[in-house]
């Protein structure tokens, strides 16, 4: 199975713009995310995908793989669809930009669930970690997802989900964390679907897969990464560098 890894990078953030080229420690916060993951050996090939010409120079200067996108893309999924849908690949696993404290472990367990997927059921997998504290629930920067008794999406939305009407009736909240892993042509079909009005609404692309009939494995992790949306995080990224 033929596996690589796709960092798609914009550089007008709309929250945070410019945020994937600010400083995080000697390097910036793109560099340090794609040498994380070249660094965990589990690809056939990892590239960056952007539309910017800083940010593609930021990985070629310093000896790494980067191609521009073609068009303009209103997600991260379609940004990698068009750089891939030529590829003789398999799987695709996206790493998103803003998440520099990517873990192997983490990737392994995502590729794991397509190498026991011997039916093809998975269209993709994506993580997710749970939430006690209520501040960070309420947090429409933390995207929530709830999921069915397999641990298959059900939705994911910037809200509070579910909403928690009844107090103590055991109700586990869980932060999506945007790492995915796609077969390629769950992925190519996503490029070819249009935007719906979940989609649109909470823009979360992730809504597009499930409004159309895609069934996405989520995959619990303990680890506490550190998603760059935010002046805030970016401060708490340092201190954790």
């Amino acid at each position: 199975m033929k596996t690589i890894a796709v960092i798609p990078a914009r550089y007008d953030s709309t929250r945070f713009p410019a945020k994937l080229m600010q400083n995080l420690g000697e390097k910036t916060v793109i560099l340090t995310t794609y040498l994380a993951t070249l660094a965990t050996q589990l690809f056939d090939d990892v590239f960056v995908v952007t539309d910017s010409e800083i940010i593609f120079q930021e990985i070629v200067s310093n000896g790494g793989n980067a191609v521009m996108s073609k068009k303009a893309h209103e997600s991260g999924s379609d940004r990698i669809a068009e750089a891939v849908q030529d590829l003789a690949v398999d799987l695709i696993v996206n790493v998103q930009g803003d998440e520099p404290f990517v873990e192997k472990t983490q990737l392994e367990e995502l590729i794991a669930v397509f190498k026991n997927d011997s039916e093809n059921k998975i269209d993709l997998a994506s993580l997710m970690r749970k939430m006690d504290d209520e501040k960070e629930i309420e947090n429409p920067n933390n995207v929530k997802v709830v999921v069915d008794q397999n641990n298959f999406a059900l939705y994911f939305s910037r809200s509070v989900i579910p909403h928690p009407r009844e107090k103590n009736v055991g109700v586990q909240y869980w932060k999506h964390i945007g790492v995915y892993a796609f077969r390629k042509q769950a992925l190519i079909d996503f490029y070819h679907l249009p935007m719906k009005a979940l989609e649109a609404s909470e823009k979360l692309e992730q809504l597009r897969y499930l409004e159309f009939g895609k069934r996405i494995k989520m995959v619990e992790t303990a680890h506490i990464g550190i998603g760059i949306d935010t002046i805030e995080d970016l401060e708490k990224a340092r201190l954790m560098l």
